[in-house]
């Protein structure tokens, strides 16, 4: 289910370190993931700035730093042929890593922050790719 309200980001809750590892962890497993590697392999050039950029955004989004620069939802629609399941392979993957946090706050919010930037990012890519058609929510509950 998509969150309506995502917790606000707050610095006092979770440390870089936390972020970061959420993010190499996660990163880890997607590569490795034989839906989801195939496409992060083809379009990550740089993989220490593609952490930087990750870590960055997550920071923003979970302790509210501003050092974030960038605009996801162009870079996703120009990939070609996604699809929801692989956006539901990425949130099944993304909660799968923050079973393993062991800050249970920290797996709360992030996961309601990537269930709705999923969520967004489908929406999008849909309206871009197929603008006749009415666009379908993820099926985020099963993912």
């Amino acid at each position: 289910m998509i969150p309506r309200h995502i917790p606000e980001p707050n610095p006092n809750l979770y440390t870089e370190e936390e972020v970061s590892k959420l993010v190499h962890d996660f990163y880890a497993k997607a590569r490795k993931d034989p839906s989801l590697g195939p496409i992060f392999e083809a379009h990550v050039i740089d993989w220490d700035a593609h952490f930087v950029q990750m870590t960055n955004f997550w920071s923003a989004q979970l302790r509210g730093t501003s050092r974030f620069r960038g605009a996801p939802m162009p870079k996703h629609i120009a990939l070609p042929e996604l699809n929801a399941a692989l956006f539901n392979r990425w949130l099944q993957l993304f909660r799968e890593t923050t079973l393993e946090l062991s800050n249970p706050t920290l797996k709360q919010h992030a996961d309601a922050v990537a269930a709705f930037i999923a969520e967004r990012l489908w929406m999008g890519y849909q309206m871009s790719h197929f603008p006749q058609r009415q666009p379908v929510a993820l099926n985020a509950d099963n993912a």
